[in-house]
């Protein structure tokens, strides 16, 4: 369906800026729709440069809305060792993964040769978990944009004794580059894990944060952007976007609450030994019933004769005449 919207600002304002203010589109592509000719103003070819005043009506055509419709924006698990960007040498970029065969679900499109996906938040060479691949200018203004809010959350294990004012120091006591560090929510999750949620993305922050403090990253996986979550996605598998989470995306919702796990109920303990009633746990025997022999084997007994239960009391052997032997000639 085409786009259309009548103007009602004070100030004129150039038709790129207006749909990207709008959601429509980034300003790169609309300059691209304009110079293709798919968008008018009050019935007229729109050209490069030109402003909407109040009052004119920009009309998007259904060839341009069809194709803002169909850009594919991408949630991929990536794995240690892949590139998120441009490779360099011997690397594997990210997009070279999106194939059929590593697709997890459906999607309407699998990514070609004449897809432009571009990285929203890039994971280190080293570094593995949700990566963000779209060709939506708009959702990458949401996510990476200098006005963006959506928080990353990330899994990190170390290497180093973890104390509590190393983990003041990471929430707010450090500087990059000579610039300090906005507040980060830093959590002890295990002995040797912690939880990072930063509202920024310096170069190899984390890692760089963890050196200042004399501890060493071993492993370092990002499990959500805004409310994004990698969930169950296989690693090297990838999914699309789906408009839902899209408009999640671009309006800066919160995550979903988290369930807590159910606790399990407690196992009443066993008493000891010492505490246990005689005979705790053993067959009652009757009165004047003696004791099984353990060194007995099963069968019927007749006195003091042992009768095997496969032959039975009656059972004779058979003996055979010697069979004649004819001699060889």
């Amino acid at each position: 369906m085409a786009w259309t919207k009548t103007y009602s600002g004070d100030e004129p304002l150039r038709i790129n800026k207006w749909l990207a203010l709008e959601g429509v589109c980034s300003r790169r592509e609309a300059d691209s729709l304009i110079e293709q000719g798919l968008v008018k103003v009050d019935g007229e070819r729109a050209v490069s440069g030109q402003k909407v005043e109040t009052g004119q009506t920009v009309f998007l055509a259904q060839k341009a809305s069809r194709r803002l419709d169909n850009q594919l924006s991408i949630l991929f698990h990536k794995p240690v060792g892949i590139v998120s960007g441009t490779p360099e040498g011997d690397e594997i970029p990210a997009v070279r993964l999106l194939t059929a065969d590593s697709l997890s679900g459906k999607s309407h499109a699998i990514p070609g040769r004449y897809n432009k996906l571009a990285p929203l938040g890039r994971l280190d060479k080293d570094s593995r978990g949700l990566l963000i691949l779209s060709e939506d200018g708009v959702l990458a203004k949401a996510v990476i944009g200098p006005e963006s809010e959506l928080d990353k959350e990330y899994l990190v294990k170390v290497k180093g004794d973890v104390t509590p004012e190393k983990l003041d120091r990471l929430r707010h006591g450090l500087e990059l580059d000579g610039r300090q560090l906005k507040p980060a929510i830093v959590e002890q999750v295990k002995p040797k894990e912690l939880k990072f949620i930063l509202r920024e993305g310096r170069n190899r922050q984390i890692r760089r944060m963890c050196q200042l403090v004399e501890l060493r990253v071993v492993d370092l996986m990002r499990v959500r952007v805004g409310p994004l979550e990698l969930a169950g996605l296989p690693e090297g598998k990838w999914r699309p976007i789906s408009s839902r989470e899209r408009s999640a995306l671009l309006n800066g919702d919160a995550p979903r609450a988290r369930k807590p796990r159910p606790d399990k109920p407690e196992r009443s303990g066993r008493p000891a030994r010492d505490e246990r009633p005689q005979g705790a746990g053993k067959p009652l025997r009757r009165a004047g019933a003696s004791a099984p022999r353990r060194d007995s084997k099963p069968g019927a007994t007749t006195g003091d004769k042992r009768v095997s239960p496969l032959k039975g009391e009656k059972f004779k052997r058979t003996k055979l005449k010697p069979r004649k032997r004819t001699p060889i000639k």
